[in-house]
């Protein structure tokens, strides 16, 4: 395979029950290759992925003093600003590296019923206030505005990847309606002097939930996916539309049927590096944190015994961890 697959989402989006069961069925035969596609037609507005951008790199290119004062005051909360040297994501996949080089803002959900599943004490690990900067203004509407387009369009996803799997369309639909998923605007900046061995922008990965909605940018230093051979492929992440990836706990609920790929992000060429910005905005879809998530498989046939969400994706997310914010 040459390239990521693109699909087209807009003739199921409009509803017909042909085209949503022919679109399944080419996730399918997409995923059980490689875990990663781009998707065009999705109907999320230019405006509303305009706006996020454009407020996270006003952000970004604050001085380090004052992006400093949104770090949350409870090291390790996953909210609010991340500076460099805090995470080397090929930790979660056993392999030592430096952290990586990046930055980044972690926000969830905006609000919340006031209900016992979101704020038990379980509850409250998951669904937890965001931190905002006193600069730039507007920034967590604009959060707001994407999660909820993000929101809307996994739910269509996930319907879609049920008809894909054989199963009912709604299979997901109470496995995801209160869903735990956080964002993060991650920003590479330019590199201005040489990364340490085996150091890179975002070292070699597996992502650990459902879906990963993400939208990026064409520049230097960017994605890459490995496919099953061992081979690194580009990623094209146009500001237009997404790239959506399989995360491991997707892959361990379709039985290994869908491939959840290893990906990283590269360092620019030594040309380019001192001038070569990225930014990435990622939706890390993941479900109810008390989902119990049993394999997709016929009787007998299960690689993996049940496992719950929350419970999951807590040790997944300190494996990464290599220093407190």
């Amino acid at each position: 395979m040459p390239q990521i697959p693109v699909i087209d989402l807009s003739e199921a989006l409009a509803g017909d029950p042909a085209a949503r069961l022919r679109t399944g069925q080419e996730m399918d035969r997409t995923c059980r290759e490689i875990g990663f596609f781009t998707i065009a037609g999705h109907g999320v507005p230019a405006a509303v992925m305009d706006g996020l951008r454009d407020t996270a790199n006003a952000f970004f290119a604050l001085s380090l003093e004052e992006k400093r004062r949104a770090v949350h005051p409870v090291p390790g909360t996953p909210r609010g600003y991340i500076a460099l040297g805090v995470e080397a994501l090929s930790h979660g996949n056993a392999v030592e590296t430096p952290p990586d080089l990046k930055e980044y803002y972690h926000f969830g959900r905006e609000g919340w019923p006031d209900e016992p599943y979101y704020t038990s004490e379980e509850g409250r690990r998951y669904f937890r206030p965001n931190l905002w900067p006193e600069r730039p203004a507007g920034f967590a509407e604009a959060a707001a505005n994407y999660y909820a387009a993000m929101e809307a369009l996994t739910v269509e996803m996930m319907r879609l990847a049920a008809l894909g799997l054989g199963i009912p369309e709604h299979f997901f639909d109470d496995k995801i309606d209160r869903h735990i998923t956080a964002m993060r605007l991650n920003h590479y900046p330019e590199q201005h002097q040489a990364p340490a061995a085996g150091q890179l922008r975002a070292g070699a990965h597996t992502d650990y939930g459902l879906l990963t909605i993400l939208n990026g940018e064409n520049v230097p230093g960017g994605l890459q996916a490995q496919t099953r051979d061992g081979r690194w492929l580009d990623v094209e992440t146009d500001p237009r539309s997404f790239v959506v990836n399989i995360g491991d706990l997707l892959m361990r609920w379709t039985n290994d049927r869908w491939v959840s790929n290893v990906h990283r992000v590269v360092n620019p060429p030594d040309s380019e590096a001192a001038r070569s910005r990225r930014l990435s905005i990622a939706f890390f879809h993941h479900p109810n944190y008390d989902a119990s998530i049993e394999c997709i498989a016929p009787p007998g046939g299960a690689k993996y015994p049940p496992v719950l969400s929350g419970a999951y994706r807590d040790e997944k997310y300190r494996q990464t961890r290599v220093a407190a914010a």
